[in-house]
């Protein structure tokens, strides 16, 4: 396929040519970007002035469709996830009807935004909310945590939380779902000594659930673990059918880390091992297997020796 061969006058003249095209679609999407266009946008809304005296739930998601005007430049920015990621929304009118309208308040919420751009309109413009009599409730704090320790450190006794309940509002058919209330992920490393903390209350995600107080304090105990080992007696336990069983060996020896601070605390009366015969008549193993149905919350297991054992049954 033969080349155009060009002459260096040609060359020039095809470059101005070029650049006069780019600079005249710069300068057209330039003027077209800077005008004024409508855009929808997906946002979250976050409800203010609650009522007080007046338990509520809303009858719709908290999610609406925002018609923006704007410039050409934030129309393309919102196709990039740049649009606005929430709204807040008064709910004082509820403390006399049960619905809020968007257009009451779209010089309000104008403010939230940027100065060039104004919402136009809300779908849907009413927001409808169901009413019920509040309650009040207290549950237990969940602490959720994230957790590291110095090597051979752990946990040697239960985490205490200060305080330990709190106390929630609501509608009472939303309360009766609520069992716990975690709280915001605790997050420290490299433990090896009792430590204090404060962590908040997780945020509240239902809008007409109040929830008090907003933090809590936690009490971590760490402890150096250190290994133990303890001979324990094996119980016989679900023997509704033989008048005799005999096991060899009867003792087992659990073998398992310990807190210093619990080191002699802890002992065979601590742990209760066992055989379960209705297991062995189930399954017909030839020996019996060992289980643990007793053993310290806060110590860790390492082994069971042995984990079962052999035995002779009298009818």
């Amino acid at each position: 396929m033969p080349i155009i061969q060009l002459t260096k006058v040609e060359r020039k003249r095809f470059l101005i040519l070029f650049t006069c095209l780019l600079g005249a679609v710069g300068a057209w999407l330039i003027m077209a970007l800077n005008n004024k266009y409508v855009y929808a946008a997906k946002t979250v809304l976050i409800y203010k002035e609650q009522p007080q005296k007046r338990a509520f739930k809303a009858l719709q998601p908290d999610l609406v469709d925002l018609q923006v005007e704007g410039t050409g430049w934030q129309l393309l920015f919102n196709r990039l996830r740049l649009n606005p990621q929430s709204i807040q929304v008064s709910l004082a009118k509820l403390n006399t009807r049960n619905f809020v309208v968007f257009t009451e308040q779209l010089p309000q919420i104008n403010k939230q935004l940027a100065t060039d751009q104004k919402i136009i309109s809300v779908l849907p413009d009413t927001l409808y909310f169901d009413f019920s009599k509040r309650s009040t409730k207290r549950v237990p704090v969940k602490l959720v945590a994230d957790l590291g320790f110095v090597k051979q450190h752990n946990i040697s006794s239960k985490i205490q939380l200060i305080p330990a309940f709190i106390n929630i509002s609501g509608p009472q058919d939303e309360l009766a779902k609520i069992i716990e209330w975690p709280t915001d992920t605790l997050k420290l490393q490299n433990l090896q000594k009792t430590t204090l903390a404060r962590v908040a209350v997780k945020p509240n995600n239902l809008n007409n659930i109040n929830s008090y107080p907003t933090s809590v304090g936690v009490k971590i105990p760490v402890d150096e673990f250190t290994e133990k080992t303890v001979e324990v007696t094996l119980k016989i336990n679900k023997n509704h059918y033989y008048h005799d069983v005999k096991l060899y060996p009867k003792k087992v020896k659990v073998t398992f880390l310990v807190a210093l601070s619990n080191y002699h605390q802890v002992d065979a009366g601590s742990i209760a091992a066992g055989i379960d015969v209705e297991e062995w008549k189930l399954f017909k193993h030839p020996k019996f297997s060992v289980s643990l149905s007793r053993f310290p919350n806060y110590c860790k297991l390492i082994s069971v020796y042995p984990s079962s054992v052999n035995f002779i049954i009298e009818k």
